[in-house]
């Protein structure tokens, strides 16, 4: 297929093309690079441009003969979507609907779209599967969670086909070193703390040590980045091949504390990661994991990469080598 990736020069985004052009699809990555890198582009053609702009996704389906989409393009700082809703709102659900709009005038009815397990909430119970009830607790969620629905009623009144991907944390970098994680600001714990250890960053706030948990700092479920990728190949496919539309939870369904992900960014590295306790950010839930259940049974889906030993190993090795 000829897929069009929004945010495409980004994080998820840009191993996502990487995994398409292996299986054999074109990915056609579109990006205003607010966030993403000239770097990250390298399997396919690359189209710059906004997705508030309708008149160059036009321009682009019509010149690529898109088939398919896989979005990601959106603002994703849960931080400052509290201070700043209507960037949220305005990026990533009015964005959404420009995208969506441009898709039918081109006649391409297959979309997968990057969601977030912030759209559940703080959890009212752990595991999380696609059942569980879906208050977010900030508008960085409720952006998405508002596309989630959109979808539900473009598949309904126009035959949209459409998988709605709910990462927990996706972390990791790709193994062949080729690209890798690089936000500013970064936010991610994996990158801050093993940027702690290699002394690019500050010590690594540990936000919370009093949580109902086994060591007392907030427990998370982190997914590499490349099993992130493999699932929105299979969903694409899937479509392709008469999947029913609808959500789909990603993660390993194992949650690691912020403590745990230290200590095994000390002995993968080899170098002692300084950090500092500090008190529990509001919103901050104890602990988030995935329920798995259905991406295996509906995508055949699975963590390759699921060990957090391997996904901060890849991660130190990207990072490490742009010291």
């Amino acid at each position: 297929m000829r897929v069009l990736i929004t945010g495409g020069a980004g994080y998820i985004g840009s191993h996502t093309a990487k995994l398409l052009a292996a299986s054999g699809h074109t990915p056609i990555v579109f990006d205003d690079f607010t966030q993403g890198h000239d770097w990250a582009v390298k399997w396919g053609p690359l189209e710059r441009g906004s997705l508030a702009d309708q008149g160059r996704l036009r321009e682009v389906f019509a010149a690529h003969k898109v088939e398919a989409v896989v979005h990601f393009a959106a603002s994703a700082l849960v931080g400052e979507s509290m201070s700043q809703p209507t960037k949220y709102f305005r990026n990533n659900t009015v964005a959404t609907l420009n995208l969506l709009d441009a898709m039918r005038e081109a006649g391409v009815a297959t979309i997968v779209f990057s969601s977030t397990c912030a759209t559940y909430g703080d959890p009212v119970r752990v595991p999380i599967d696609e059942t569980h009830p879906q208050t977010p607790v900030n508008p960085y969620g409720e952006s998405k969670l508002m596309v989630e629905k959109i979808l539900r009623w473009y598949g309904s009144a126009y035959g949209l086909k459409w998988i709605a991907l709910r990462y927990f944390n996706a972390a990791g970098a790709d193994p062949a070193g080729e690209i890798g994680e690089d936000h500013d600001p970064e936010t991610h714990l994996v990158p801050l703390v093993i940027g702690a250890a290699l002394g690019t960053r500050p010590p690594v706030k540990v936000f919370g040590t009093d949580y109902p948990t086994p060591d007392g700092s907030a427990v998370r479920d982190y997914v590499h980045v490349m099993d992130l990728a493999d699932a929105h190949r299979r969903a694409l496919e899937g479509l392709d091949n008469g999947t029913a539309s609808q959500a789909i939870n990603l993660g390993t369904g194992q949650g690691h504390s912020v403590r745990s992900v230290i200590e095994t960014v000390n002995r993968v590295g080899g170098k002692k990661v300084p950090f500092e306790e500090a008190p529990r950010r509001a919103g901050d839930p104890p602990e988030l994991v995935a329920a798995p259940g259905r991406a295996r049974d509906v995508l055949g889906w699975s963590c390759r990469y699921a060990a957090l030993d391997v996904i901060v190993e890849h991660a130190w090795k990207w990072h490490a080598g742009r010291v």
